[in-house]
């Protein structure tokens, strides 16, 4: 049962994979235009290169996957799996309030009630009967603390390693150039 929290996440993040990238180009262009009192950082946060989705998730999924080992070592008793579990059901609000924010579709948008929900109702429900769901008050800071923190390191790692790589590649490109054609660069 606990590793399907790592199930869930991976055909959620998957939808986030496969669309992330070319609908924040997209949007950021769109919602600009409507909300041009909105400053500029915000909407380039929307525009995100392909490379720093694809290691963003990735770190992500290194998390949910060890909170999906935690829960099965300890038979879901586990706070880090149960706060991950309650993070990641809690997200499904975020991606619905997205969606009716921008009136339209936005990244996880399909998976959210198809898959997200539907999961985390059902986990929450078995830990109940198996007396092991953790009490909501310490739990839910934890969870509420937990998802913000992830996603910000995630990205925060993502931006500077494709940062990083982004640099490598302008200087590379900038060597080819001023060597010429037929010469190599330095």
């Amino acid at each position: 049962m606990t590793w399907g929290l790592f199930a869930a996440w991976a055909v959620h993040d998957t939808e986030e994979l496969l669309t992330m990238s070319r609908w924040g180009r997209s949007a950021r262009r769109r919602l600009a235009a409507r909300h041009p009192e909105v400053p500029e950082f915000v909407w380039r946060a929307l525009d995100r290169p392909q490379t720093h989705v694809n290691v963003a998730i990735g770190l992500v999924g290194a998390v949910m996957a060890a909170a999906a080992a935690d829960g099965a070592r300890t038979g879901g008793r586990s706070g880090f799996y149960q706060a991950a579990l309650l993070g990641f059901g809690g997200h499904a609000a975020t991606h619905l309030a997205q969606a009716v924010a921008v009136r339209g579709y936005t990244p996880g948008l399909l998976t959210t009630p198809l898959v997200v929900v539907p999961y985390s109702l059902w986990a929450w429900l078995r830990l109940r009967r198996a007396g092991v769901a953790g009490a909501g008050g310490r739990l839910g800071w934890a969870s509420a603390a937990l998802l913000p923190v992830t996603l910000g390191a995630a990205h925060g790692i993502a931006a500077a390693v494709t940062r990083g790589r982004g640099r490598a590649r302008g200087i590379t490109a900038a060597a080819g150039r001023s060597a010429g054609p037929g010469r190599s660069g330095p």
